[in-house]
């Protein structure tokens, strides 16, 4: 299918590697140029190089924390007008609400909740101008479905949900279209992390929390970042244009409701 986005331009937060490169990948197969963005700067520069010789697309490597003010100045200044904004960040840790003061719930906030707000008013404005945009927030499926030892990313990406879900309505009729989509478990560094704190909290081997959580999900696996990142472009495609304010859950149906 043809996603009608060629030469758009995009900015991908979280890009050199997981959820985040595999939907830098599909958006670069669809022909958009792309700012990238990751905190470590040589694997992201060399996730740019691999993506520009494979698809033949403008790419640049913008090597920044955009949880902080200065990070997300050189961002927007890098690409002062992108068509497509993906805001992505990796979850904070797990743990019990025992466990969590202050500072841990602020930064989870400043993460999972305000940066992706702060970059989305950003850019809005200009999309609203020029009358096309679309900005995809990679937020979890906890939103939909909380999970206990993952309370402050429940707690994050709701807050974020709820803004998405006003603002998108607002910006809707300007030919700005905003929607979420909420991962299950993806086999990226994050689910390995989780699988290691698993095994580790209830004396098993990785190997076998891996094998535990994928024969729990219906598919009997994890999903891939590819297969991710091809539905996160179709959410940035011209086909969403009357898709608005959506949550896309795609945990391959471990969320099991009749009505999501």
């Amino acid at each position: 299918m043809d996603l009608g986005i060629r030469g758009r331009r995009a900015i991908v937060c979280a890009s050199s590697k997981g959820l985040g490169r595999g939907t830098a990948e599909a958006l670069a197969a669809a022909g958009v140029d792309l700012t990238l963005n990751a905190r470590t700067k040589d694997v992201l520069e060399r996730t740019a190089d691999e993506i520009r010789d494979r698809h033949n697309v403008r790419v640049q490597a913008i090597a920044v924390d955009v949880t902080t003010d200065e990070g997300r100045a050189a961002l927007l200044e890098a690409e002062p007008q992108p068509d497509i904004l993906i805001n992505n960040a990796g979850g904070p840790p797990p743990g019990m609400w025992s466990d969590w003061g202050r500072a841990e719930w602020q930064a989870a906030v400043d993460a999972n909740m305000l940066t992706p707000i702060l970059l989305a008013t950003a850019v809005l404005p200009g999309m609203i101008e020029r009358g096309w945009g679309r900005v995809v927030s990679i937020t979890s499926g906890s939103v939909k479905s909380p999970i206990g030892r993952l309370g402050l990313s429940n707690a994050a990406r709701a807050g974020l949900t709820g803004f998405v879900a006003g603002t998108a309505r607002q910006v809707a009729s300007h030919g700005v279209i905003m929607n979420n989509i909420l991962p299950g478990q993806h086999d990226t560094d994050r689910i390995k992390g989780l699988m290691e704190a698993t095994a580790k909290g209830e004396g098993i081997t990785v190997d076998e929390a891996r094998t535990r959580a994928q024969a729990s999900n219906p598919r009997g696996r994890f999903g891939t970042a590819e297969e991710f990142g091809q539905v996160a472009a179709f959410l940035c495609s011209e086909h969403v244009g009357f898709m608005v304010g959506q949550n896309v859950l795609l945990d391959g149906g471990a969320f099991n409701a009749t009505m999501g």
